[in-house]
């Protein structure tokens, strides 16, 4: 079917559609004529999130603004709040609530049945701003708009108890735990003081210092002593081992030594000299070879006093890094105690400082819980108080009608359609062909009465074949 034929079969079914269309409509209009009206009240109010500075550095500001007004609007609709309304109005003591309850079943209390049925009228708004819309809603606009002003009202005592409260609880936790705080930062400044005492330690005491310095001063000492140990040690062993004295640095380094090799080397000379021009038994000769011998004793001897030193200088050496290595034992000794005695002093002091600080943020958590405990307002403020509706928000007089006018337009096509499946008529030459299959012969005009009255138009023949 085609929008042409749709139409044709709109037009001939004409009374189905207006019948429809005009009892949706009317049924839409007495149904909204009928529904009880009621009236919806609103309170604005103001919450100061007070922990947002806190937050304004985080990366996430607007989810936590968003959270915090959530919770709020949870604890505007919890049973506490109505609760709390329903004691503030003393809905629970009039008779025909009461009864009321009773006919429904009596289940728990009549303050919990009436929060239950309080809470079902009510509803709460917020967006991404501070401020809570409380809307309520009933058949009186006063009775709706007193409502909203006692959640509202509610809301804020409730807050109220739920800051000044856990605060109250607090101080007096705070209160019984600064008795102890005190008592063990008076008995940890006490074992201090004792300590000290015992110890000769002070505050400006500086033993410690000035003996670590002497324990690095004897130090440094001993390991020079152990370094010319080593070296008179070695010196003394190349000494002993070597086949020759000469070698050695000391006598290498003897100015005696060295003027004695000189004559020795000259004496040589001169006695080589002779004993190519003299005989072994010339006088002149003898003379000089004695002087030789006397020259190589004298630089024998010498040599044998150098490393004599050098025995002696080694035994001196070993015996005063000896000493040394006494002395910085005793006093490496002397410098563990002392700071033994320092470290423990430390930690009691490390215990008085813990002390003392638990004491004074015990104390003055007490104070900010003792501050606050005292409160009197909250961070809840009334924008605009409710007042009594002057228009009912149900029913909705334009939106049903306009319902009911899109409603009845769908009813009535839909019902033409479908009689028109059912009960398929030809209404037009397009119907023939598509149905039929057989070819048009002619068409009748409409009757027109004025015809058979005898009209002044000229008369038309019979339509002839197609």
């Amino acid at each position: 079917m085609n929008v042409q034929q749709f139409l044709l079969a709109l037009r001939g079914r004409l009374w189905v559609f207006l019948t429809l269309f005009a009892g949706t409509v009317a049924a839409a209009v007495v149904v909204t004529l009928l529904m009880p009206r009621t009236y919806t009240s609103t309170v604005s109010m103001l919450v100061e999130n007070r922990d947002q500075q806190s937050l304004s550095t985080s990366t996430e500001p607007l989810r936590a603004q968003v959270g915090y007004m959530q919770t709020q609007v949870d604890v505007i609709q919890s049973q506490r709040v109505a609760r709390k309304v329903v004691e503030d109005l003393k809905l629970a003591d009039d008779p025909g609530v009461r009864q009321a309850f009773e006919k429904s079943g009596g289940h728990g209390s009549v303050e919990d049945w009436l929060a239950g049925a309080l809470l079902s009228s009510l509803h709460v708004d917020t967006s991404q701003s501070s401020v809570i819309q409380i809307m309520y809603s009933a058949n009186d606009p006063k009775f709706a708009a007193r409502l909203a002003n006692a959640f509202a009202n509610a809301y804020m005592a409730v807050t109220l108890h739920l800051r000044v409260d856990p605060t109250k609880k607090a101080a007096a936790w705070f209160d019984e735990q600064l008795k102890g705080l005190r008592k063990d930062f008076e008995q940890a400044q006490d074992r201090l003081a004792k300590f000290q005492r015992e110890h000769g330690i002070i505050a400006s005491d500086e033993r410690v210092d000035v003996e670590n310095a002497r324990l690095a001063e004897l130090s440094t000492q001993a390991l020079q002593a152990q370094n010319a140990t080593y070296d008179a040690d070695a010196k003394l062993s190349q000494a002993r081992g070597a086949t020759s004295t000469e070698n050695l640095p000391e006598v290498q380094a003897s100015p005696l030594i060295q003027t004695l090799k000189a004559q020795l080397l000259t004496a040589e000379a001169k006695l080589q000299e002779l004993s190519m021009r003299l005989g072994p038994n010339h006088p002149e000769y003898r003379q000089q070879k004695s002087e030789v011998d006397a020259l190589r004793g004298k630089l024998g001897a010498e040599m044998r006093r150098v490393v004599a030193g050098v025995e002696s200088a080694a035994r001196q050496n070993r015996m005063h890094a000896q000493e040394l290595q006494q002395a910085l034992a005793q006093q490496r000794a002397r410098v563990i105690a002392l700071r033994d005695a320092r470290d423990q002093s430390l930690v009691l002091m490390r215990d008085v400082d813990t002390a003392q600080k638990a004491y004074e943020a015990a104390l003055q958590r007490y104070l900010v819980n003792k501050v606050e405990s005292g409160a009197q307002s909250t961070n809840v403020t009334i924008l605009n108080a409710a007042t009594e509706p002057a228009h009912p928000t149900k029913p909705k007089v334009p939106l049903n009608i306009a319902l009911g006018v899109i409603v009845g337009l769908l009813l009535g096509l839909g019902a033409v359609f479908l009689l028109e499946l059912v009960d398929r008529r030809v209404r037009s030459n397009a119907d023939l062909d598509g149905t039929l299959e057989a070819p048009l012969l002619g068409t009748l005009q409409p009757w027109q009465p004025s015809r058979l009255l005898g009209s002044a138009d000229p008369p038309r023949a019979l339509p002839g074949p197609a």
